[in-house]
């Protein structure tokens, strides 16, 4: 028994240090393209940031300033070195570091997203599983032609329609914000809702519960609809393997053979489309977050759109790359747990 721990505990050490491994030359791939779109902006970066009628004297002086009258291989090399010592520039809307900006907005919208995923998880995941199991019948009907509707409905389109009923119409929820302005709750670690839990200022996490259900509800539509279709075509392929029917041939119980066989079996091509939304919800909050003034990244990404300020769009892209390789490593550490013999892979 203890050989078996060990042994497996190795292999996904082995897995973690092998992903790691991997994620280097895609990083560093990444800087390539995203040090090339810099350099290939029209009238180049110092344009971008002075706009369209400065003068050549003051492009020029942008220019020395940046460093970017150096050979491109010097420039490159400088920009790698910003990265790695997560130097992302600084903010021509603000003034502040990019990387500071973004620790300080990101808090809430992985609130945003983590609620909106477990949403989507904990509703869909169920339904698609018992949409294949009464397959043909009215629930099977209804999940299916609900996750077509999930699918085509814009997430801005709905969240102003929950905001407009629910938040104005009827005043369930509130319009706009993470908290009410005289909720003066204490911040560890950023999260509204985990923060009143851990200081006991429960009225603060209710609140910022209340401020999170419709921007949740909105940002969860699509992957819902996902999970549903993915959850229910994966239960139907699994349950017609044979080792289902030799399960069932043994006379295990029905509910052995369901989670067992079926339903764990059935959760790897899951727990991938749960991964790769999860890292599509945080990089794509920005509609949301604007409608419900939500004041995470993707409201100030907007604004930085509008403002073109690129230093702050290169740090999005280099964050939510970063994001996204550490989605994928903890994709691939559920599949070991899910299936052992991933590991050796």
């Amino acid at each position: 028994m203890y050989d078996n721990t060990k042994k497996g505990a190795c292999g996904v050490l082995r897995l973690v240090v092998r992903r790691l491994l991997q994620l280097i030359p895609t990083l560093l791939g990444l800087s390539v393209l995203l040090f090339l779109w810099l350099n290939r902006l029209p009238g180049g970066p110092a344009s971008a940031i002075l706009g369209e009628k400065a003068t050549e004297a003051e492009v020029a002086r942008i220019n020395r300033a940046l460093g970017l009258d150096q050979p491109v291989y010097v420039q490159y090399w400088r920009f790698l070195k910003r990265i790695t010592e997560l130097d992302l520039g600084t903010s021509t809307q603000t003034g502040q570091p990019v990387w500071d900006e973004f620790v300080l907005r990101f808090p809430a919208t992985v609130e945003l997203s983590l609620s909106a995923m477990f949403l989507a998880v904990a509703v869909g995941v169920p339904l698609g599983y018992f949409a294949a199991r009464n397959r043909g019948g009215w629930l099977d009907v209804t999940a299916v032609s609900g996750s077509l509707v999930g699918i085509c409905i814009p997430v801005f389109f709905l969240a102003l329609i929950l905001k407009g009923i629910f938040a104005v119409q009827l005043g369930i929820f509130p319009s706009y914000g993470r908290q009410e302005t005289g909720i003066n709750a204490t911040e560890v670690t950023g999260l509204a809702v985990l923060d009143g839990i851990l200081t006991g200022e429960f009225d603060a996490s209710w609140d910022a519960i209340m401020h999170l259900v419709l921007p949740a509800v909105a940002l969860s539509s699509i992957p819902l609809a996902v999970i549903v279709r993915m959850t229910r075509a994966s239960v139907l392929e699994v349950q017609d393997e044979d080792y289902v029917r030799t399960a069932e041939a043994k006379g295990l119980k029905r509910s052995v053979v369901r989670t067992r066989h079926v339903l764990r079996n059935a959760m790897l091509p899951v727990v991938t489309t749960v991964g790769l939304l999860t890292g599509s919800l945080l990089s794509g909050a920005v509609l949301t977050e604007s409608v419900f003034s939500f004041g995470g990244i993707g409201s100030f990404i907007r604004t930085a759109i509008d403002a073109r300020d690129y230093p702050v769009l290169v740090g999005f892209i280099m964050f939510i790359a970063m994001v996204y390789v550490l989605i994928n490593l903890l994709v691939d550490l559920a599949y070991s747990l899910i299936d052992p013999r991933v590991r050796v892979h």
